[in-house]
């Protein structure tokens, strides 16, 4: 665990007390070294050494390092050193060969996932210059399935395989902006105006970020690392780039591990992992049970969401509590826990850290001053960890500013403004308290409620849009979408969601939708936001009388089971939909993987019955699957 370094209090124009340190806090002292490097130093000292270990098969250092060079000429001239490359695949092997041809090459990878919605994926082209889309011609956006396509010798078995794979050219104008000099990768984060934005990250600064991981976890050559983060969330390229730069393995995760927190214990078992990078709400459900304790996981790195209590002293692996935007290289602070600590299973969140080697922490009033430790202020990051900028020049110059003149800060030259409200300790470690501006989180990913509202104003049935969190008890959340619709439109609510899921990533799409005739104003004539997000009594689409009564009274009826019951109630609680009924498909209605994973949680804690999401997936409505949960729970008589 990293312990920061701090300097005497300076004199601030506000006047301090003498006692008290300002919120400044600096990571020890880092060196930026290579990635593509340390790779191909692995691929030279351990050859036969295992790179990837999937399903299929086991590819070696130098299976891999040959495969890349197969994907890297067959692209030749047709993308150049700081082309931006779209990249449409799963966590696979063909990921891995991609992620390492194109850095070999010089070019930007740009992961956007295996189905980039159509809409958003235009927009990203509109905007920026993208030379290419790498996927499975078959699932590429429409754009680009009628382009001009290079066959590329990717592999297609395995984990999460693509059917085939080729680099994906179109003739339509591409947009202007190019990444930025030096680039390794570029990644998409939430937009206001309603377009995705790209951030941009050099080479040097993921050598920083991965210098501390194979330091801190100790990731080494007979390692297994989890290849589990989505593909479109920027933490997989420090799952990726850690493996490969370490000489260990990685692991490519199977989709149902992200749905069941018990399938992904599993899967660490089976594939007798020893370190893993997980979301945050996909780890919470395994610390409300008893640890397994026949794991060989030896580090657990959580993030992407505040994370609510500690782990239990029954807990075998090392937990890191992380915290990074994209715009800091995916990790700026953690803060590690064991079993054996004194604080060990407490239910009160624990800090997110201190600083990472070569970061700079800096808790500032509105102003950009420091205030006194102890003191709540918005965080800005510098040092090493910072991103090139974005690839909007006007938009690097109002996130990544100057630092102000105080002596501590004497050798960073600029500081990315997070616009998250933390308190900084008297030992350097940070306290997450939220958002200043209207950013959430969702299920682990950043959301800005303006990019949701643009997506869904998009739709010319749509007049305005305005996008309000719903929590529950336990501090989850979930998007209600409040829309004021053209006069003459009647359009069911599951087709206005279905038109913005091809703008939005998955967490991003609302899971309620309410039809309103205006939005109330607070004093300054602004939304206010507040009390239309009490005014939600729920459900969202827009049911007749008839058949909400009929949804309630289904619930209730004596021909209604106790477990059909139990599932529309848990179901309604999660979803925040009262009128939902079960002849209702959960994934319509709304249902997400994080979600799906509660689900199941709350069942088998009520029934003793464990299900898997698949079942859940492939009910055709609740009904269903509340059968399939009764058939499971009444056991079978002898000779039936």
């Amino acid at each position: 665990m990293t312990q920061p370094l701090t300097a005497p209090a300076p004199l601030l124009a506000a006047p301090l007390d003498a006692c008290i340190a300002p919120s400044v806090a600096h990571g020890p002292r880092a060196e930026p070294t290579g990635v593509l490097d340390r790779f191909e130093d692995w691929t030279r000292l351990a050859p036969q050494a295992p790179a990837v270990i999937d399903d299929a098969r086991v590819w070696t250092y130098q299976d891999l390092d040959a495969a890349a060079e197969q994907v890297a000429a067959a692209l030749g001239d047709r993308v150049r050193p700081g082309d931006l490359v779209g990249v449409c695949l799963d966590r696979s092997t063909a990921l891995v060969v991609t992620a390492v041809a194109l850095a070999r090459m010089g070019a930007v990878y740009l992961p956007l996932g295996p189905r980039p919605g159509e809409r958003r994926t235009q927009a990203v082209t509109e905007d920026l210059d993208v030379a290419c889309l790498i996927g499975d011609p078959g699932v590429l956006p429409e754009g680009h399935r009628g382009g001009e396509h290079l066959p590329l010798p990717l592999p297609t078995d395995g984990v999460n395989a693509p059917a085939a794979v080729v680099a994906a050219f179109t003739h339509s104008a591409r947009g202007t902006r190019r990444a930025p000099e030096s680039a390794l990768y570029a990644v998409l984060t939430s937009g206001s105006t309603g377009r995705p934005k790209a951030v941009a990250v050099a080479e040097a600064s993921l050598s920083v970020a991965l210098d501390w991981y194979r330091a801190e976890t100790g990731l080494a050559p007979g390692d297994r690392q989890s290849l589990l983060i989505g593909v479109a969330f920027d933490p997989h390229l420090l799952e990726l780039w850690a493996g490969l730069t370490s000489g260990a393995a990685l692991v490519p995760a199977p989709d149902d591990t992200r749905w069941d927190s018990r399938v992904l214990t599993d899967w660490w078992r089976d594939r007798a992992l020893t370190h893993a990078v997980a979301a945050t709400p996909t780890v919470e459900p395994l610390l409300d049970r008893p640890w397994p304790q026949d794991l060989k996981l030896r580090h657990l790195v959580v993030g992407g969401d505040r994370m609510r209590r500690r782990p239990g002293a029954d807990v075998t692996a090392t937990v890191h509590n992380a915290y990074g935007p994209a715009e800091a290289t995916v990790v700026t602070t953690t803060h590690t826990m064991r079993g054996t600590d004194p604080d060990a299973g407490e239910q009160a969140p624990p800090p997110i850290g201190t600083a990472l080697p070569g970061v700079t922490l800096v808790v500032t009033d509105d102003d950009g001053r420091p205030v006194p430790r102890g003191q709540d202020g918005e965080l800005r990051v510098g040092g090493h960890c910072l991103a090139l900028g974005y690839l909007d020049p006007e938009l690097t110059a109002r996130r990544f500013t100057a630092p102000p003149q105080e002596p501590e800060l004497a050798s960073v030259d600029r500081l990315y403004r997070t616009g998250d409200r933390v308190r900084m300790n008297a030992d350097g470690s940070l306290d997450f308290l939220g958002r200043l501006d209207d950013q959430v989180k969702i299920s682990g990913v950043r959301i800005e409620p303006a990019e949701v509202e643009a997506a869904f104003e998009q739709d010319p049935r749509v007049r305005s849009a305005v996008v309000t969190v719903l929590r529950d008890s336990s501090g989850h959340g979930r998007l209600v979408a409040h829309l004021r619709l053209t006069d003459g439109a009647e359009p069911a609510t599951g087709d206005l969601l279905d038109a913005v899921r091809a703008w939005l990533p998955e967490q991003a799409v609302p899971a309620t939708v309410r039809l309103v005739d205006g939005f109330p104003l607070d004093a300054n004539g602004k939304v206010d936001r507040p009390a239309l997000a009490a005014a939600v009594p729920a459900p969202v689409a827009p049911r007749t009388a008839t058949e909400d009564e009929q949804a309630d009274t289904e619930a209730t009826a004596t021909g209604a089971t106790a477990t059909e019951r139990l599932v529309l109630a848990t179901v309604r609680d999660l979803l925040g939909r009262p009128g939902t009924g079960l002849g209702d498909n959960f994934t319509d209605e709304g249902g997400t993987s994080i979600i799906a994973a509660r689900l199941l949680a709350t069942l088998e804690r009520e029934t003793g019955v464990r299900l898997r999401a698949p079942e859940l997936l492939r009910s055709t409505d609740l009904r269903a699957f509340a059968a399939l949960l009764d058939q499971r729970r009444t056991p079978q008589q002898a000779g039936a």
